[in-house]
């Protein structure tokens, strides 16, 4: 094969470069965007964003939204739902399978039953969580909830179709179901730490219970809270170290278990870097980097790296994931890994596991995913990684294999 013509070598250039680049991936679809463009779904699009239900469809693919438009909402918005079950009614909406205009006019059989993300949360009893699709007479396309048992709205038209990754379709009505509205307990009812004391978390639940930590817990419960709850086989062996902390080391042990907003598994490994915790304040980072090992999720923290090994509860916006290890911050344990420098003459050397000061605590967003801080490697050191002078990081061997490239296409071209 040779490329003689500059433009030949140049596209093909480009186009293998932008392949090999660090981070090149194919743009996912928004929810939030793709409605935006359309006014008349702007209620629609409201509630899927504060019931947080975009972000699980933005995490999942080969999907479709069936959208209503703000005049079809209403009868819904007549109803008073909590968010929750207004949560479980939309999620009625989102179908687990592709479905464009063209697949609702071919249906096989003329009818088809799709699950929904309902259904897949397990808060649907039996099939109330499907929706039936029929190919009526005269090209119109119903849907009914496998709860009602009947046709309740039409397919109107097609948003937007990304086959066979989102679609994004128009019906004429909501889809009504019992169990989709029926109401659902808020978290602020469930007692956290009898959850965790019965799901084998029992001595992380009694630290936090003595703990002023508790209170923070508590104020960050309706504004979203995931928690990542050590074993009680491993807070037992850390407990020596636990109780040499002072009072104000512990709440922030305590709290740094815990993150401020509402994160799934699903969220956790779109938006792998740093987390901030209920702990962080000001220049008390108390942060930790999520990261994806394959099919599991990691937790860094400079000194230990936890796996998340189960989920206690996840009703939004509380979730409370179990965890493999106790998480060290390193601003309590930083001596742990690295021994402290020796003290200046006269002075005295401060203690490897001395806690913080006591500290105001406050509601605090996630980090950014990029950070000028790397994650650290198991022994502690920068794994592979170079910064230049503008704090950008460049992967070792990539210059190699552009350099390589750029000798290989030379090549063709002579």
């Amino acid at each position: 094969m040779h490329l003689r013509s500059p433009a030949a070598f140049t596209a093909a250039f480009i186009s293998i470069v932008a392949l090999l680049l660090p981070g090149a991936t194919v743009n996912g679809h928004n929810i939030t965007t793709i409605l935006a463009k359309f006014p008349e779904f702007s209620t629609f699009n409201h509630y899927l964003t504060i019931t947080h239900l975009a972000d699980d469809i933005n995490n999942r693919e080969t999907i479709t939204v069936c959208a209503v438009d703000n005049a079809g909402m209403s009868d819904l918005l007549s109803k008073h739902l909590s968010v929750y079950a207004m949560k479980n009614v939309l999620a009625l909406h989102v179908l687990l399978d592709y479905f464009g205009a063209k697949k609702l006019h071919q249906i096989t059989n003329g009818t088809a039953l799709a699950a929904t993300m309902f259904q897949a949360t397990g808060t649907a009893s039996g099939s109330s969580g499907f929706v039936n699709i029929t190919d009526l007479k005269g090209g119109k396309v119903g849907f009914g909830s496998e709860d009602s048992g009947k046709t309740d709205a039409t397919f109107v038209k097609s948003l937007q179709e990304i086959p066979y990754n989102i679609s994004v379709i128009q019906i004429s009505s909501m889809l009504p179901s019992a169990e989709a509205e029926a109401p659902t307990p808020e978290p602020a009812s469930v007692n956290i730490t009898s959850l965790m004391s019965a799901h084998g978390c029992k001595n992380f639940a009694e630290a936090l219970l003595g703990s002023d930590a508790m209170n923070t817990y508590a104020g960050n419960l309706d504004g979203g809270l995931s928690v990542f709850c050590p074993l009680d086989d491993a807070f037992k062996g850390f407990m020596p170290k636990f109780k040499n902390l002072t009072v104000s080391g512990k709440q922030s042990l305590l709290e740094y278990h815990g993150v401020p907003v509402y994160q799934s598994m699903s969220m956790l490994k779109s938006s792998n870097g740093l987390m901030n915790t209920l702990a962080t304040d000001g220049a008390s980072k108390y942060d930790f980097t999520v990261q994806n090992d394959g099919q599991d999720v990691t937790i860094k923290t400079g000194i230990v790296t936890a796996k998340i090994v189960g989920t206690l509860i996840d009703q939004q916006p509380l979730i409370i994931f179990t965890v493999d290890k106790v998480l060290l911050p390193k601003e309590l344990f930083k001596g742990a890994v690295s021994p402290a420098p020796a003290p200046a003459p006269g002075a005295d050397a401060p203690a490897a596991d001395s806690p913080k000061a006591s500290k105001k605590k406050h509601k605090s967003p996630p980090a950014p995913a990029s950070s000028d801080s790397p994650a650290d490697s198991p022994g502690g050191a920068v794994a592979d990684q170079e910064a230049d002078g503008n704090n950008a990081v460049e992967i070792k061997g990539f210059r190699f294999a552009v350099v390589g490239l750029i000798f290989f296409f030379v090549c063709l071209m002579m």
